[in-house]
């Protein structure tokens, strides 16, 4: 009970368990019930588990409004729409990584079931060491709205830049470099036993095709972490706010890959509407300290963001409409 009752980061430890708790039943019966067996995922399979974990994000954010009050509760479900919102061009890159080395999309939940929990660890990373930092030095705050601030400038100015070609990663260099890569795929395997290349007597560990999207995906996710998590320090520096809402954007992110991957580009527009809602969440740092609370309202944040992110889906659909014709 002693433990129980013992802060960490802030929080009692119970509320701590309670969240890590919902993300292994998630996680559990995700591999352990529904996706046993490797099987391609229907659109409507993903639009259903899609809407399953956005159901159980907002349960989840309406336990903390009602446990710590209205403002953590705001800022909970503002980071969650802006994290979700940020992970459409992500969605779009895995496709790239998944179509270059060539991987059945009936293996594709594996690498992104595994990617996902190399994200949480590195996310938990990355938000423990942020929230270090601008607890010992809080004008990095300010370092983070800015930089939020030239992103959002810069997706307004220019055009979508091509992406950064996958072959060119250092980390798959590296791996492809330092370890034994098979040409092909051998099942949902990330490694396997085989013949040495020069001396086939002897068997030794190769990495598989699957492995190298996997790696991939991970450093996908930390080029993407570089918006998404000063953007959610922007909005609060609770850690268990930005922790819990990024965990349960990312738990989503799998589903709504498939369904959103074939038509992704019907949602052009939402670039200019992210970069609208990241000028505002910079701007938002500088803008508290002129407000008499030293803050800008939760209730706002969420207002304004859930209205450019409608906005921008919204006008999307409608100018794109003739592609789905």
């Amino acid at each position: 009970m002693d433990f129980l009752t013992s802060e960490i980061l802030y929080k009692p430890a119970w509320m701590w368990l309670i969240f890590f708790v919902i993300v292994v039943i998630l996680l559990a019966l995700d591999l352990g019930l529904f996706h046993k067996e490797d099987k391609e995922i229907e659109v409507r399979e993903s639009l259903y588990m899609t809407g399953f974990y956005f159901a159980v994000a907002l349960c989840f954010g309406g336990w903390i409004w009602f446990e710590q009050g209205a403002t953590q509760g705001s800022d909970y479900l503002t980071g969650l729409l802006i994290e979700k919102s940020l992970s459409m061009d992500n969605i779009f890159v895995m496709s790239l990584v998944f179509a270059y080395f060539n991987i059945p999309r009936k293996y594709q939940h594996r690498v992104l079931f595994w990617g996902i929990l190399g994200v949480i660890l590195m996310r938990g990373l990355m938000i423990g060491v942020g929230a270090a930092l601008i607890r010992e030095f809080h004008w990095i705050l300010y370092i983070f709205a800015a930089f939020l601030i030239y992103s959002g400038f810069k997706m307004l100015r220019f055009q979508e830049e091509a992406k950064e070609d996958i072959e060119s990663n250092p980390i798959l260099k590296f791996v492809k470099s330092r370890f034994r890569v098979t040409p092909d795929l051998h099942g949902h395997q990330f490694f396997i036993r085989a013949p040495h290349a020069k001396d086939p007597a002897r068997t030794v560990w190769w990495c598989t095709p699957l492995f190298l999207a996997l790696v991939s995906i991970e450093c996908i996710d930390v080029v993407f972490a570089v918006d998404s998590v000063p953007a959610i320090f922007a909005i609060t520096t609770d850690e268990y706010v930005v922790y819990t809402s990024n965990v349960f954007a990312i738990l989503g992110l799998r589903s709504l890959y498939f369904a959103l991957a074939a038509i992704i580009a019907r949602f052009e527009y939402l670039d200019k509407a992210l970069a609208l809602v990241l000028v505002f969440i910079g701007a938002k740092v500088f803008l508290a300290d002129f407000t008499e609370t030293g803050k800008v309202p939760a209730s706002l944040s969420l207002g304004v963001t859930i209205a450019l992110l409608t906005g921008g889906i919204v006008y999307s659909l409608y100018k794109t409409r003739k592609k789905s014709d």
